[in-house]
């Protein structure tokens, strides 16, 4: 579509929405406003740069085997050039520690270092991105339990510990050098196959563990922490150590972040209807978007029934600033920088459907009682022409509109698989 085509769509679709009590304008700054944190994860399938081989562990699976795996640093980091070009809005990346740059040294997770992001820090710095970052508890020999913090070895704890306070001091690092906080995420796939009779002693290990992690106090404009809770994985389908509930009561105490996963909850539940509830108690949340299917899949975030209900309750809340959102999925079996494109393009939609909701409208429903006025209201809302202002969003920021991006990412897929060949 011209550009000038794209012009008169939105115009069409700003008196619309106009009619409707809806500033499209306010919708588009709001949208602009929001900085999504990328998984690096998904560019590689969880592969990272550390020079130990062998399978992944600890509850994580990626599921395919396309080539066009990115050899490098400098591979990865083009890759990712290629998917932030294709973005509307300024984002972050979000890291694992396993991505570090050892120079092909063996440096095990209780010996990183800021150095080994240094480049990292540098390529964010050049590109205008901030930084997020995740210590890596899983694919290591001393996971191979099943348990890494709340281990009953304290030998296997004290790695842990020291591995999760080295990423804690990386993601200040990080933090420091962008001059805004880097979002340090934790989570542990401590858990057992069948029930377990000692629950509540690897809650209390656990608890003391993240004591000590947290020990170290930074200061709030380098670095904030969140914590990350499962339902269940792979090889923790009764028990998981750090479950929804005992990570609520812990944040609460030890004044953290929660972080919420779409698929780290029972299939049936909601997570959109706990963002409310939280913001009542906690200053700011951390949210993982990821797409189950039937379980903890991290399947390829679409614009699905769940990322809008998420999506709408987090605008309806007014908690745009308060709600960090990082997309965290792994596919190997699909176009891998075209996923993260897809991913990212879908929550912003998401977001701008909910931003163009005709809100005054939909409340004074609601507070005059009138059901039906609501629920009609919100169903003519879903056809609204919110596409054209997602378009007109596009070429504000000098991205491809529509389908546009599909083939240019499809081209550049090309040539990597044709330069890079099967799995590195």
């Amino acid at each position: 579509m011209s550009d000038r085509r794209i012009e008169q769509a939105y115009e069409a679709a700003r008196e619309r929405y106009a009619a409707l009590g809806v500033d499209t304008e306010r919708a588009l700054a709001a949208l602009s406003s929001v900085a999504l944190s990328l998984p690096v994860w998904q560019a590689d399938d969880v592969t990272g740069f550390e020079t130990r081989t062998g399978s992944l562990s600890g509850g994580i699976v990626v599921t395919g085997g396309r080539g066009g795996l990115p050899r490098s640093v400098d591979e990865l980091r083009r890759d990712l050039d290629a998917v932030y070009a294709l973005l509307p809005g300024r984002h972050r990346l979000n890291l694992h520690a396993i991505y570090g740059e050892f120079g092909g040294r063996q440096v095990d997770r209780d010996a990183i270092e800021p150095e080994h992001f240094a480049g990292w820090a540098d390529w964010g710095a050049s590109r205008g991105l901030r930084l997020d970052f995740n210590a890596t508890c899983f694919a290591h020999p001393r996971a191979e339990t099943g348990f890494t913090l709340a281990s009953p070895d304290r030998g296997i704890r004290a790695f842990w510990i020291e591995h999760c306070g080295r990423a804690r001091a990386v993601g200040a690092f990080l933090g420091r050098r962008q001059g805004a906080p880097a979002i340090h995420n934790l989570w542990i796939p401590d858990g057992t196959k069948d029930a377990p009779l000692d629950r509540a002693e690897r809650r209390c290990t656990l608890a003391a563990a993240l004591d000590e992690v947290f020990a170290t106090a930074w200061p709030a404009a380098e670095l904030k922490d969140a914590v990350e809770s499962k339902l269940f994985g792979i090889g923790s389908e009764s028990f998981v150590v750090g479950s929804h509930e005992f990570y609520l009561g812990y944040a609460q105490r030890a004044g953290k972040m929660v972080c919420l996963d779409l698929g780290h909850f029972h299939p049936t539940e909601s997570v959109a209807d706990k963002i409310s509830s939280l913001l009542v108690f906690f200053p700011e949340l951390l949210l993982h978007v990821s797409r189950g299917v039937r379980w903890d899949s991290d399947h390829v975030v679409l614009f699905d029934d769940a990322v809008r209900a998420v999506a709408e309750e987090i605008v309806r809340a007014g908690a745009m600033g308060r709600v960090h959102i990082a997309l965290d999925f792994f596919d190997g079996s699909v176009n891998r920088p075209g996923a993260l494109v897809l991913g990212a393009r879908s929550v912003l939609r998401a977001l701008l459907a909910a931003l163009l909701e005709p809100r005054e409208r939909l409340l004074a429903a609601q507070r005059a009682g009138d059901t039906l006025a609501l629920l009609a209201l919100a169903e003519e809302a879903k056809a609204l022409p919110w596409g054209a202002v997602w378009d007109q969003h596009c070429l504000r920021h000098g991205v491809l509109p529509g389908e546009a991006w599909i083939p240019q990412v499809t081209e550049y897929e090309r040539r990597c698989r044709s330069e890079r060949g099967g799995e590195r």
